[in-house]
């Protein structure tokens, strides 16, 4: 089994997916430092079309998932304000064991959101 860490982003206001929604993941150093893995984009579906990170790429360690939700709220229109209330969402998990699928949701509306880890 290769490890993995893949993500989703659901608008629970909308009961649909979000699409174009900025993903980025980032290595969290001993020293509270960031390190910056890559960044990609929800597609039509809310998923990005590839593992942020799988194979070798997986070691123990915490990391970050940024969401850019903010210019994804600011599309939908001006009802919603601007700025709007969540702008960058950081999700900290950790990776304990690197051969494990990490899946990393993130459930949002204009007010609030959650996330959990998935299969």
């Amino acid at each position: 089994m290769t490890g993995k860490v893949t993500t989703h982003v659901l608008d629970l206001s909308l009961g649909k997916p979000a699409s174009g929604v900025v993903v980025e993941l980032w290595q969290v150093g001993p020293d509270n430092t960031y390190e910056f893995i890559q960044f990609s984009q929800t597609n039509e579906d809310g998923r990005v079309n590839q593992p942020l990170l799988e194979g070798d790429s997986m070691k123990k360690g915490i990391y970050e998932i940024r969401f850019h939700v903010g210019n994804y709220f600011r599309n939908r229109g001006p009802l919603l304000g601007d700025p709007s209330f969540l702008d960058c969402v950081p999700v900290r998990f950790g990776i304990s064991e690197p051969a494990s699928h990490y899946h990393v949701p993130l459930l949002i509306s204009p007010g609030g959101y959650s996330t959990y880890r998935g299969s």
